[in-house]
């Protein structure tokens, strides 16, 4: 793995900053992206489809962003819900930076741009939203899964999109066999090759 890869800890590339236009929650904002961070020209073709067809979130409580990039996600969570906290979680710190950039910019103080140590251990969430890095290997995803959906509250629902080339099918029967009882997994649509999974925890 490069050290400048996106779900590198600490890009070695020095830091070059751009502004990009993107539409979150139905309005358009100017946010800053840079290299070695997920996809810094747009927003990716899964987070655009997890954001058409995922429900509007829950009002209050904590929500999680798995695998937050830029931000795209926590944002148009924090957006959508201004009374819930929004954690946005990955392990590229220049990621993290730039979310925290970017809820600033939106005038936003409900987002926690985090690594995942620094995620209180008691808090469950009332939803999570991913766009998975899959390319971290099946081992790794597998491990994401376990860790963190099991921290939904009970009527709870995670949202997830995984483009169908790279697995959606087998994590979606993975996730029905490996998680308790008490969850559900189902295909809830499918777009541009991207499907979005809900998990609901009952």
């Amino acid at each position: 793995m490069s050290s400048d890869h996106y779900f590198s800890p600490a890009p070695g590339t020095v830091l070059k900053t751009r502004q990009i236009t993107v539409q979150l929650h139905g309005q358009d904002h100017e946010l800053t992206t840079a290299n070695s961070v997920f996809s810094p020209s747009h927003i990716d073709t899964g987070t655009e489809v997890l954001l058409k067809y995922a429900p509007e979130p829950p009002l209050t409580g904590h929500f999680l962003d798995l695998g937050c990039g830029w931000g795209p996600i926590a944002l148009h969570l924090a957006l959508a819900s201004p009374e819930s906290t929004v954690w946005a979680v990955d392990v590229n710190e220049r990621a993290l930076d730039l979310v925290r950039t970017n809820a600033a910019t939106l005038g936003l103080t409900n987002v926690k741009a985090v690594l995942a140590a620094d995620v209180p251990a008691d808090i469950s969430f009332r939803t999570i939203w991913s766009n998975p890095p899959i390319r971290v290997g099946k081992d790794e995803l597998h491990g994401l899964m376990q860790t963190w959906l099991p921290r939904l509250e009970s009527e709870a629902d995670a949202w997830l999109v995984i483009q169908r080339n790279l697995g959606s099918d087998s994590l979606q029967r993975w996730l029905a066999a490996e998680l308790p009882d008490t969850f559900e997994t189902t295909r809830e649509a499918i777009s541009k090759g991207f499907r979005v999974l809900q998990v609901h925890r009952s």
